[in-house]
């Protein structure tokens, strides 16, 4: 069994480096791939309501012989509930399906800039703090103007920034920012939604340290100093995803790997996504 590493965020509180992402995963399914990602070590389990798995999510909590303060849980609020009091009551949606009473990670899934009423939301993610049902708040998919306008405006900085990141799209410029204001950057689409398995470059770095193209995307962002969301349903794929403390990426494979920066996307741009 392997455990990720925790890192520390702004407010004190701890998060495993490696966390289980069960997006696209269906509700009847999440249940057996939870249960198998904390069965071989996994203590961060990523959701979302928009997932439509939090049920299963929970029911594979419910199942699981651990204590529920020894797993992190993190879920999202979606555009359509964008607002004060709209974020109040998807938590309590969220939180009824998972049926759990609070939740170590709370973010705002997408800024949705065109509707412009994130920020009412963050107001209702710093009340949710203030209560302590959500213990940690952060973002996903921020960019840095929507970061700024938050934070000027309540002073709160979030913990997590959440941002597709993977060879193709290593967020240099976001990483920085994130690291300026004293945000973790979170990974999600490590693999390049499985893209990038293939590609010759990850392959031959994989070679090399006997590893698997998967694991060494994980090692990589890892030692860009991120946490990372690796997803899969496969039951050796799930442990061989958190089992990247064995070996380390030198130069020569971090410069290799970098050579694969293009820009491209394997989801919609945050400036341009206003989908409700």
């Amino acid at each position: 069994m392997v455990f990720a590493p925790l890192v520390e965020m702004n407010d004190g509180r701890s998060i495993p480096v490696i966390g289980f992402g069960v997006w696209q995963v269906p509700d009847d399914v999440v249940v057996d791939a939870t249960l198998k990602a904390l069965e071989v070590g996994y203590r961060h389990i990523d959701t979302a309501y928009l997932y439509l798995n939090e049920r299963g999510v929970g029911e594979a909590l419910r199942r699981s012989e651990l204590d529920r303060d020894d797993i992190f849980v993190t879920t999202k609020v979606w555009n359509t509930d964008h607002g004060y009091d709209e974020t109040l009551r998807a938590f309590d949606k969220s939180t009824g399906l998972l049926g759990i009473d609070e939740v170590d990670l709370y973010l705002i899934h997408w800024p949705t800039p065109a509707r412009d009423i994130y920020l009412d939301s963050w107001r209702a993610l710093i009340r949710l703090r203030e209560e302590g049902r959500a213990r940690s708040i952060g973002v996903s998919n921020f960019h840095e103007a929507h970061l700024r306008k938050i934070i000027d405006e309540t002073g709160v900085i979030p913990a997590i920034n959440q941002i597709e990141l993977h060879p193709w799209l290593p967020q240099t410029h976001m990483r920085d920012i994130d690291g300026r204001l004293g945000i973790k950057t979170e990974a999600w689409s490590p693999l390049g939604s499985g893209r990038l398995i293939d590609d010759p470059v990850i392959a031959e770095v994989a070679a090399k340290h006997g590893k698997s193209p998967a694991q060494v995307m994980v090692r990589w962002s890892i030692q860009l100093g991120n946490i990372v969301l690796p997803k899969s349903v496969t039951p050796e794929r799930i442990e061989q995803n958190i089992d990247v403390f064995d070996f380390q990426l030198d130069d020569a494979d971090m410069a290799a790997i970098a050579t694969l920066e293009s820009g491209r996307r394997t989801g919609p741009n945050p400036d341009e996504f206003n989908e409700a």
